[in-house]
């Protein structure tokens, strides 16, 4: 489980670190060349990170549904609504908002054993734990405010 948490710990550190890179691309290219090049840059990393972990063993497909093909594609779905939030409320308040949009969804595709997933049965504390996260979203984007009050 330790692993577990460090490994998730980086992939946010790299998830931080990816968007404002591709921020500061398409602030330069626009957002479908910014979408390409990200998307391009990644496909021809992995390809060559692959080749040299996995070598033949990369191309083994065989028992792969085929739905599970259009993940790319919900990949370009990712990187243009990441960019244009981040362009339109800000980093903090936009990777926020999607990661808390991704553990809603994450929460309802576990609990109803959509898409291959083993069903998990919903609970209260998971309820509260996501309107926690919705409430601190709302105070830190509330608490910069200062509000005056009218006599």
């Amino acid at each position: 489980m330790f692993v577990g948490l460090v490994i998730a710990l980086i992939g946010g550190f790299f998830l931080s670190l990816q968007n404002i890179f591709n921020t500061k691309v398409n602030e330069k290219t626009g957002s479908w060349t910014a979408t390409t090049l990200i998307l391009g840059m990644g496909f021809f990393a992995s390809l060559l990170i692959g080749f040299i972990i996995e070598g033949e063993r990369m191309w083994m497909l065989d028992n792969m549904k085929n739905w599970y093909w259009f993940s790319g594609i919900i990949g370009v779905g990712v990187v243009i609504c990441v960019i244009q939030s981040i362009k339109l409320l800000g980093p903090t308040y936009a990777i926020a908002i999607v990661l808390t949009s991704q553990l809603c969804f994450a929460l309802l595709w576990d609990s109803l054993g959509w898409l291959g997933l083993e069903k998990i049965p919903f609970t209260f504390q998971q309820l509260l734990g996501v309107l926690i996260i919705i409430g601190g979203i709302i105070l830190f984007k509330l608490g910069g405010k200062e509000v005056v009050a009218e006599n």
